[in-house]
Formats: structure tokens, sequence, C-alpha cells
């Protein structure tokens, strides 16, 4: 296994900059938006795609200091009910493979996204119980007229290019458990993976080591994003996990991302390192920061130290002593 980061939370450096900074660090990869969510301060995806000297002067850039990218990633809403939005993420989508096909990068990481609950619906709809019913019916609409379909060219798509999709199940978005990962996947096809965050499935009370096991044993893990979430059960018990509470807002919410470590011991990730071993995962651990109690600084310190404790980068000896 290896070390990498999530650029963004260097979104103020250049590219150069930054390089400078992750290999000052210590990390030996990089995860790196193409536009959306992450945004687009390290790869200007257009310029890249025309042209075959700037892909392989900045690949050169990267392995001058020992680098490499272990996905693209184009985190956005390809089934938005909005056609705009919808437009946007789709052809940042498409793009982002093309371009992670042309420079050897093996997964190209997102969102499923989140549609509508009905045909003429215009805003975002998030269901996640059964009654009443009309949730159940926009549930069935969004799976069986948006996301199935979708996701299904795309799973084509991707297998052309040689390229994995690594989606993040992430609260608010219709793949969000390892349940309806593996269901898109059935759906769509094997190029559909989990880009695998454990902050999110602390807060919705499923248990990494068990979400690893699940989805390792259809080899459905193509990346692995490292964080941590703190859970408060006081505000769990005022405000339940679906919390509403702004993020800033920390001494209120009922849960909130911290850095490896600093939401569950460190012998929790190790169980989780280890079971990625034993599931066969032997790829990037890409540390993302989103801890709003640390300093960019003192959170990557903190999570490299941590991660670095657990990680199992040699491979396993013979067993000699059976």
């Amino acid at each position: 296994m290896k070390l990498g980061v999530f650029t963004p939370i260097f979104g103020q450096l250049n590219f150069d900059e930054m390089i400078e900074k992750v290999s000052s660090l210590g990390l030996e990869a990089v995860e790196i938006g193409t536009g959306g969510s992450p945004g687009d301060s390290h790869l200007k995806i257009d310029e890249l795609l025309a042209s075959s000297e700037k892909r392989s002067e900045y690949l050169a850039k990267l392995e001058d200091k020992g680098l490499t990218i272990s996905a693209l990633s184009a985190h956005h809403n390809p089934i938005s009910p909005d056609p705009a939005v919808r437009k946007e993420a789709d052809e940042l989508l498409r793009k982002t493979i093309e371009l992670a096909s042309k420079m050897n990068v093996p997964v190209v990481n997102g969102f499923s996204g989140t549609g509508g609950g009905n045909e003429t619906d215009t805003h975002m709809n998030w269901p996640v119980v059964h009654w009443p019913t009309e949730y159940y019916d926009a549930y069935n609409y969004q799976w069986e007229k948006l996301l199935i379909p979708y996701w299904k060219d795309i799973n084509n798509v991707a297998e052309s290019a040689g390229v994995k999709i690594g989606i993040e199940m992430h609260g608010g978005f219709m793949v969000h458990t390892p349940y309806t990962m593996l269901k898109l996947r059935a759906a769509c096809g094997d190029a559909i993976g989990a880009n695998l965050d454990p902050s999110h499935m602390w807060w919705q009370g499923i248990d990494p080591v068990a979400a690893v096991k699940i989805l390792g044993e259809k080899n459905a893990i193509h990346h692995f994003h490292a964080k941590d979430t703190f859970i408060d059960q006081d505000n769990v018990n005022l405000h339940g996990l679906t919390d509403m509470q702004p993020y800033a807002d920390v001494k209120n919410r009922s849960w909130y991302f911290r850095s490896v470590g600093c939401g569950h011991d460190v012998k929790t990730w190790s169980d989780i390192i280890s079971a990625l071993r034993v599931q066969g995962y032997d790829y990037v651990l890409s540390i993302e920061h989103e801890d709003s109690l640390m300093s960019v600084d003192e959170g990557m310190n903190r999570a490299i130290t941590n991660l670095r404790s657990v990680i199992i980068k040699d491979q396993p000896v013979d067993v000699f002593w059976a």
C-alpha cells in the first residue's frame, strides 16, 4: 500500500508548489480534481486532453518528485434534475475518463448523483425511508429511470477506456451504502466500484471493517479515502445522525470529520487496513483533510503519522509456522 493525498486541500498552491509540498511530506501519490466539487486548481482538463506534449510534461513533473496519480476525481451530480448541472457533470466525467485513459491513471472517482423524485421535479430528492410510499416511488424512479441507465452507459465507456470508476458512498446521493454500491455494480457492470471513505460509513452507523469485507468479497473497492469522523452521542440524541447543523458548528453537530486517528483510535484504523489487505486491496490510501478543528498542516501531519503506524506496505511472508 501507498500513502497519498486528495489535493484540493492545497488549492491555494499552483501545481508545481503542490507537488513540492506533497513530496516534502514523504507521500507517494496524489488524487487530483478535474472540476466539480474538488475544483481544478491542479489540472486543466481541456489543456491536457488537447496536447500529448503537455500530458507528458505534467507526468514528468510528478515522476521527478516520486509521485504517481492514484485517481482523477470528478465529484459532481450527473443525474441532477437541473439540466445545466447534469450536462456539466456528464461532460466532466466523460472527459475525465478519457484523460485518465490517456495518462494511464487507473481510477476516476466521483459521486453517483441524485435526481429529482419524478420527471417534472426540479430539485434533488434523496429518499431514505420506505413510507410514506411517495418516497419509495421516488426511489424506484431514480434507480430505474436515472441511475441505472446513466451508469450502465458510463460503465461501458470506462471499460472501453481501461479505467475503473470509484463511486464515493456519500449521504445525500443515491449510492451511499455498501448495499446501494453493489446494487448499482450488479446492474451496470464491474467497472463500477467504490471509492471507500470510512468517514461516511461511521456517520451512517456502518462499521467500516464490515464495509471493507462486504465490498471486498465482490472485488468492488477501487480506491480508498483516509478520513475519520467523530460521533458526538449527546448531539446524536438531540438531532439524530441525519444532522442539518452547519459543518462549521461542531459544538452542536452530531458528527464531524476528523483527521485519521482523531475520531477513532489507531487500533480501529489498523483493523481497517488489515481488512483491506485480507480483501486484496494493495493500492493507495488517499488522505482527505476536512478536519474543522485542525489546520491543514497539523491535520495532514497527524494523519500521516497515524497511518504510517498501521499501513501494510510489504507483501506477507509464507506461513512458515504452520
